[in-house]
Formats: C-alpha cells, sequence, structure tokens
C-alpha cells in the first residue's frame, strides 16, 4: 500500500510527464504508426511493431499518471517541520559503522531515476520520522536491526 502523498517539485514533475507524453510524444509516435502501416504488410515491418507497442506503453503511463495525478495530495514545506524529521526532508545519517547517507523523503511516484530520494513508506523513512538531530533510529532490515544516528535535517538543498 503505497501512501498518495507527493511534494510539490514531485506534482509538477508528474504533470510535466504527462503533458509532454501526450502532447509532444504521442502525436509523433501517432504518425510513425500511420506512415510504418501505410507500407503494407505489417507482420514483418518492425517499424510499425516497435511503435505500436511504444503508442501502448505511452498510453498505458498516460493513464497510470492521469490517475495519480488526481488521486494525490500535494504536501507542501510548512516552517513548524524544522528540526524534526517529516515527508520533504532532506536527512543525512550515519550507522556505528561510520557509513553516512543523504536523501530526501518522498512520495512513490517521486523515488525513480533518482538515488538520493526514498520512500515515504520504506522502513527507512518511516523509523526516521518524527525524530530530531542526535536521536537514532532502529531500521528492521532483512539481516536484523541497523541503527542509524541522524546528524541533520534540512527542508531546502544544501548548494
Amino acid at each position: 500500500m503505497k501512501t498518495a502523498i507527493v511534494t510539490r517539485e514531485g506534482f509538477e514533475k508528474l504533470k510535466q510527464e504527462l503533458d509532454f507524453l501526450w502532447r509532444t510524444e504521442r502525436p509523433e509516435i501517432t504518425k510513425k504508426v500511420a506512415w510504418a502501416a501505410s507500407l503494407g504488410d505489417r507482420s514483418e515491418n518492425a517499424d510499425y511493431q516497435y511503435n505500436k507497442r511504444r503508442l501502448r506503453e505511452i498510453d498505458r503511463r498516460v493513464r497510470y499518471l492521469r490517475k495519480s495525478i488526481e488521486n494525490v495530495k500535494v504536501v507542501d514545506y510548512s516552517p513548524e517541520q524544522e528540526g524534526k524529521v517529516f515527508f520533504g526532508a532532506w536527512v543525512e545519517i550515519e550507522n556505528e559503522d561510520g557509513q553516512q547517507l543523504t536523501f530526501r523523503i518522498v512520495g512513490y511516484d517521486e523515488i525513480f531515476g533518482r538515488k538520493d530520494y526514498i520512500s515515504i513508506d520504506s522502513p527507512m523513512a518511516r523509523a526516521l520520522l518524527k525524530k530530531q538531530v542526535d536521536d537514532e533510529a532502529v531500521v528492521g532490515t532483512p539481516e536484523g536491526e541497523k541503527v542509524w544516528y541522524i546528524n541533520d535535517i534540512f527542508y531546502h538543498k544544501k548548494a
């Protein structure tokens, strides 16, 4: 079960992707399919088959994006969040071995293509929520429980 929330930036990116797919990519692919179909035998026409498949992928993604945009709740930053880990926070943590990680806690739809974002639904994010700097968070992993210490919390990316 994924939590249907998203940051303002994430919401804008979802809308931009939908707009690009619907207004730019889909019309281009539709033209290619029509052109390839006009060549006759479609069974051995790689252009036709590839572009037809791409059109189905675009349509599937467009349906998903429309549904997501309609059902998702945008969570904006609030000054009251300062000093504690909440949705949208950048968190810098460290374990006993000195391994450090920095990431942002965001909605499920925002994590793809980003190594520095984690889902609000992840065990790590759940363990960190409402904690403060110097608190420890115990995270359940397949190897057992791991302890992480919070070094920093910020809501605007450091330059």
